[in-house]
């Protein structure tokens, strides 16, 4: 039976940042109205100016304002909104939220609050998959509550192992276990992490794949029931587990090895009856073999690769399936063009354990040129604070060829212009200048294996600029003043309101 088609007139964006500025853009070009909701931290952002209409929701803090699901749903109905985008982070794999937004009348535009409990949870993931004949890591199924219960299974699993938080994520709440008598002190330690991070103590034991590489396939999956994948994403370059390079298609498989983990990825999203775009995760060992790893039930941050070797815009996508439009093309119709890579560009000093940098971007001036996409939500200007993601922007490059790609990305970081905090994209050049990513031999212990600040200095090439804003990290010497932002965004005429 066919959805009625509901229109998106207006959407609220519940995010901020670069992510929010990159929805905003494909809704306007849709013709429909945007509404910001924005920190007081956030007054001036680009995103909030972008808007056709932006609210001050609360303080900084993201507790007081970007995670108050039920006042972002109050601000959407006095402004007669019609759907709520999440993006990503934040409200955006919240089942609750979801669920408020769809009983407030609106459309929320992301899966089923079925689909995001059942893979927000590893295990219920896991358990969820297993008919469908998904390759799962050898571990438990089931929760691991103490050390005795955890000393007692261990050995049937092997060593090294992996505990891992069941609700977790980002590499929160996760110990590596090399022996029998590693075990007690680490388990204790995750399920601590594991607490603070999620408030779900949660754990279980899987083996630890040994030189595992990170392949993730995006899907998309319509009312109807029809699922297709749109290739793959290598993310193996990684700082405490946290994605910092990605690139599409991965350098490491042939076509049959790509279509059997997409086949794959479709099963998992069958398996929850999945609807809009989501992201299947796998661990590939060395002998290529591959293991369901999760999946991240919205819109990644590095979807942008997918977009270009695709021509998909997943933004869009992501609207007509929430509005109830069938896919308008098939499996058949999707097919591989060119290379893409996507290095994050955080303020963080690489050099001193790639910690957190704030500070006014005194200058920001993005490289441009074909081929050149920058995904950013900040400006010259701004000031870096210290209440959210570091992420400043998303370089991101499209080339006939990853070697091309390579090379285009490396003059583009080479253009880049940033001063005032530190950044991590020196770090990017180097990494995509090493002769083990250039080769496509390297795997998610990449930066433990070959990242050290003195090659960092040696190998990269920097401008006065950029050697000047790294020599200020290292030696932690006082940040500017603020500046005023200045206005690279023509404002819209937005309208203000504060909750007291």
């Amino acid at each position: 039976m066919k959805t009625p088609i509901q229109s998106i007139r207006k959407v609220l964006v519940a995010n901020r940042g670069e992510i929010a500025l990159r929805i905003m853009k494909t809704a306007r070009e849709m013709g429909i109205t945007t509404v910001a909701v924005y920190s007081e931290a956030d007054s001036d952002s680009p995103f909030a100016r972008f808007a056709d209409e932006a609210v001050c929701i609360g303080p900084p803090p993201s507790s007081e304002s970007y995670l108050l699901g039920d006042r972002i749903i109050e601000v959407a109905l006095e402004l007669g909104v019609d759907a709520i985008h999440p993006g990503y982070g934040f409200l955006s794999e919240n089942p609750e939220f979801s669920k408020n937004v769809r009983n407030a009348g609106m459309i929320f535009i992301g899966p089923s609050e079925r689909a995001m409990m059942t893979m927000g949870s590893k295990l219920a993931a896991k358990e969820n998959v297993k008919p469908f004949d998904v390759p799962l890591v050898p571990g438990t199924d089931f929760p691991v509550h103490t050390v005795e219960q955890a000393l007692e299974v261990a050995p049937t699993i092997g060593f090294p192992l992996l505990i891992k938080a069941s609700a977790g994520g980002g590499g929160k709440g996760m110990r590596i276990v090399h022996s029998l008598e590693e075990l007690p002190s680490h388990f204790e330690r995750a399920v601590s992490e594991a607490i603070n991070s999620f408030g779900d103590g949660a754990v279980f034991l899987e083996r630890f794949v040994t030189s595992p590489r990170h392949i993730e396939i995006q899907v998309l999956a319509d009312m109807y029931g029809t699922v297709v994948h749109l290739f793959d994403r290598e993310c193996s370059i990684q700082r405490r587990h946290q994605k910092v390079i990605e690139e599409a298609p991965s350098s490491v498989l042939n076509a049959a090895l790509r279509a059997k983990m997409g086949a794959a990825a479709i099963e998992v999203a069958r398996s929850c009856d999945y609807v809009g775009a989501g992201t299947v995760e796998f661990l590939l060992d060395a002998e290529k073999r591959f293991y369901f790893l999760e999946m991240n039930t919205r819109l990644q941050v590095e979807h942008p690769v997918t977009e270009c070797i695709t021509g998909i815009d997943l933004v869009y996508e992501q609207i007509r399936i929430a509005e109830g439009h069938p896919l308008s093309f098939s499996q058949e119709d999707l097919e591989i063009r060119g290379h893409a890579i996507e290095v994050r560009v955080y303020a963080e000093n690489a050099a001193a354990g790639f910690l957190p940098d704030t500070g006014v971007l005194s200058r920001y001036v993005p490289p441009t040129g074909p081929g050149i996409r920058v995904d950013d939500g900040v400006e010259e200007g701004q000031e870096v604070s210290i209440y959210y993601d570091p992420m400043l922007s998303k370089l991101v490059v499209h080339g006939p060829t990853r070697e091309a790609a390579i090379e285009r990305c490396i003059q583009a970081i080479d253009d880049y212009e940033i001063t005032g905090v530190a950044t991590t994209l020196q770090f990017g050049r180097f990494a995509i200048n090493h002769p083990a990513f250039r080769s496509g031999d390297f795997d998610t212990q990449f930066v433990d294996t070959h990242f050290t600040p003195e090659q960092l200095h040696r190998e990269v090439r920097c401008s006065d600029s950029e050697l000047a804003a790294l020599t200020v990290g290292l030696i932690h010497q006082q940040r500017p003043k603020a500046l005023k932002p200045s206005s690279q965004t023509a404002p819209s005429k937005w309208k203000e309101r504060r909750f007291d």
